[in-house]
């Protein structure tokens, strides 16, 4: 029989309740607790009797204060709770409890292609840069006649993919906060699954000029990018334009077919975690099960990166003791006083967060929900931290510092060079990316069978005791080594679910 409550930590005073259908008053718990009340599936029920402004504990660790005295055996409702406030970044510990390194793990190999600059592809895909909103339609018109038209001459190449996005003019281009969606583009064109062929589609009178985006004789200049200038006197008309583009995309298609996958260490993943549409089962089943595949991931020589911010922030006095060294720690406080700042700025702070779906699901405030997403980053040391659109270059565990929006996450990640995403979700999103394989996990059973055609992991089952959390990790590291060797295609990349980039920019517009 599937357990009826969980308690992460020994010292918390509540738990979460696993049934579907919650409990019912007077139901039976262990100890000998009986339910005062209903309390609907994910939410929380009080293990003793807790005192009026005492600490909700869960993760063992204070999640909210009670504005009053709630019973042993009642709902605690988010309405019962204040939230305490966050971790003062002055006071944080840093590289206090460095992990020390694990065994590593030898042999694991998958199927993929190596680019000139080291990095590995796990998909081998046209992109198209822009460096204006204004081309993004035409480019996308282009894009679909070559996916119809020229793409199937080419079976060696996976896919074309516009990266299009809404900056590049009407905007303070030379803002220190312009440098963030500047660097972002640029680094999306040097994705390791666009293999160093990407195509740039410029109007003309843009303030992003294509020599500002790819600077001549920079570290990321051009290279082997073609441009193609719509504003040109040589085009007449917008047929003229599509088949500059098109004849430009031939070129690139016929030397992108040409590669091949090879084996390649694991230590060529780049994997991106993140989650979206969260729940209170989120951190006990999906996140530390993630966790467990990203210490194996790291013992395999391999980069994950974890981010959100505003995700994390309540738990930064557990990664900067983790940092492998004080500066990656000062390093790691930086992005968090420049968010902090931001959300100031803004007149909201981190509490803007949770969202009506994370409350139904059972999380309570933003302190609980960064408690269960900081879970995905495993055990391991965080060995660096990058600032928002920058790539990373570290091996290892990786803080990319972005904004907790999935598609702007998402987006700032393939930016840093991700090749492959894992997503975790306990209420459900569709969400998926075109230039990288997203492998969808599910905190809870029953979403993975009401949704069996857009969820490719179950996690549910470590709830009900099916299965554990290193069972679960083991089989999504698995998993990622198929996916990213194209021997899988996980469901939103079966079903070509592309949420369009969103781009960060915290730079004017004018």
């Amino acid at each position: 029989m599937d357990p009826l409550v969980i308690r992460v930590h020994p010292s918390d005073n509540v738990a979460i309740v696993v049934r579907p259908e919650g409990l019912t008053e007077g139901a039976a718990l262990p100890g000998g607790l009986v339910s005062r009340e209903a309390v609907p599936q994910s939410h929380k029920v009080a293990l003793h009797d807790i005192a009026a402004g005492a600490p909700i504990l869960r993760y063992g660790a204070p999640i909210a204060f009670t504005t009053r005295a709630i019973p042993r055996g009642s709902w605690v409702r988010g309405e019962l709770l204040t939230i305490p406030p966050a971790p003062d970044l002055d006071e944080l510990p840093p590289a206090t409890a460095v992990p020390p390194p694990q065994p590593p793990l030898e042999g694991f190999v998958f199927d993929g292609y190596r680019n000139a600059d080291g990095t590995v592809g796990t998909r081998n895909i046209l992109g198209f840069t822009t460096t204006v909103q204004c081309v993004v339609p035409t480019v996308e018109f282009a894009a679909e006649r070559i996916r119809r038209e020229l793409l199937p001459r080419y079976p060696g190449v996976d896919d074309v993919v516009a990266l299009g996005h809404n900056y590049g003019c009407g905007v303070a281009i030379d803002a220190p906060g312009a440098a963030v969606p500047i660097r972002t583009v640029r680094n999306l064109a040097l994705n390791p699954n666009l293999g160093g062929e990407t195509l740039v589609v410029s109007l003309g009178c843009e303030k992003l000029q294509p020599d500002r985006l790819f600077p001549p004789g920079g570290e990321c200049s051009r290279g082997g990018e073609t441009l193609v200038r719509l504003q040109d006197d040589r085009h007449h008309g917008f047929a003229e334009m599509v088949a500059a583009i098109m004849e430009a995309a031939e070129k690139k298609l016929a030397v992108l077919a040409r590669r091949r996958r090879v084996a390649c260490p694991a230590s060529g993943l780049v994997v991106g975690l993140q989650c979206g549409g969260s729940d209170a089962f989120s951190g006990v089943t999906a996140n530390p099960a993630v966790g467990h595949a990203a210490d194996l991931l790291v013992r395999a020589g391999a980069t994950v990166i974890f981010s959100e911010v505003t995700e994390v922030r309540d738990a930064s006095h557990l990664l900067t003791a983790r940092c492998c060294s004080e500066d990656v720690a000062r390093d790691f406080i930086r992005e968090m006083r420049w968010y902090d700042d931001y959300l100031r700025r803004g007149g909201a702070d981190r509490t803007a967060n949770t969202t009506p779906g994370n409350k139904r699901g059972g999380l309570a405030n933003i302190v609980e929900k960064a408690m269960g997403s900081v879970a995905k980053s495993g055990t391991s040391a965080l060995m660096a931290v990058t600032a928002p659109g920058e790539r990373v270059k570290a091996k290892g565990l990786v803080f990319a510092a972005t904004p907790a929006s999935d598609f702007i996450c998402g987006t700032l990640q393939l930016a840093a060079g991700m090749n492959m995403h894992v997503f975790t979700t306990g209420e459900g999103t569709p969400y998926g990316l075109a230039m990288a394989p997203v492998i969808k996990i599910a905190s809870r059973t029953a979403l993975a069978r009401r949704w069996p055609d857009l969820i490719d992991i179950d996690a549910g089952r470590i709830a009900t005791g099916e299965a554990t959390i290193e069972s679960v990790g083991r089989e999504l590291f698995d998993l990622i080594l198929e996916v990213a060797g194209g021997r899988r295609r996980p469901c939103a990349e079966t079903l070509r679910l592309h949420n369009p980039l969103a781009l960060f920019n915290p730079g004017p517009v004018t």
